[in-house]
């Protein structure tokens, strides 16, 4: 026998997914729910947690439950790609709005991120990344000088990587990625459109060339309604 909060909760999924309650749209409250299923209100949470948990509501404070737009964006997690790159595939039109550039001796956690001395200094660039309207990621890059020497407002709002390739010659060859669920900083919310989220996405990125040397730390902060990474495994057998 199915449990009652498995049949509330794909009843709900039918009504998202034929559209009959679209993206953006609150869900009743816990005790319209409870009336119109004929149920306890703690069969109604269940169901809730668990479209909550499989991504297709967003528990907002002193709100509700919103419904999310099920079509997210596909972010490959083992792939090494510009933004631009990525939003060219998807097939989607972004804009990039360069909040910050600015050449800087970086503090004591920069440092350590990218193993520098106390007079080595950094390109930091700080990105809004806008798609379908709505600023969802925020991109914030720390480049060593070292290997990047000149950088300009115009070449950050296109490609850095186009740059750093075609122009500098660099050979960019492998990443190792961090994963982190953070509640947004002001900085967060003061760049991006995050009301009602109290949740981000956090990629860490340690990029290197390919002589091995450690030349960029970055932060790609993920509004998390918009995303679903991916990634692909394979078995060893032995």
């Amino acid at each position: 026998m199915t449990n009652k909060y498995l049949t509330i909760y794909n009843s709900i999924v039918d009504q998202i997914k034929s559209g009959e309650i679209p993206p953006n749209t609150l869900l009743p409250s816990e005790n319209e729910l409870k009336d119109q299923f004929d149920t306890s209100r703690e069969t109604i949470r269940k169901a809730l947690n668990l479209l909550s948990q499989n991504g297709y509501i967003q528990k907002l404070r002193g709100k509700g439950s919103m419904v999310i737009d099920i079509n997210k964006f596909d972010f490959p997690v083992s792939g090494l790609v510009s933004f631009k790159e990525l939003a060219e595939k998807m097939g989607n039109k972004p804009k990039t709005i360069v909040n910050e550039l600015s050449l800087i001796t970086p503090d004591s956690y920069i440092r350590q991120q990218l193993h520098l001395g106390v007079k080595d200094q950094v390109w930091k660039i700080v990105r809004s990344r806008e798609m379908g309207g709505e600023k969802i990621i925020l991109d914030k890059d720390y480049l060593s000088k070292k290997y990047v020497p000149t950088l300009t407002e115009d070449i950050c709002a296109d490609s850095i990587y186009q740059y750093l390739e075609k122009e500098l010659n660099l050979t960019i060859s492998f990443a190792r990625k961090e994963i982190v669920v953070v509640e947004p900083t002001m900085e967060d919310r003061t760049l991006l459109d995050l009301e009602g989220f109290h949740n981000m996405v956090v990629i860490k990125n340690y990029v290197h060339l390919d002589d091995a040397s450690l030349f960029q730390y970055t932060e790609s902060r993920h509004r998390p309604d918009k995303f679903r990474f991916v990634d692909f495994a394979r078995r060893t057998h032995k």
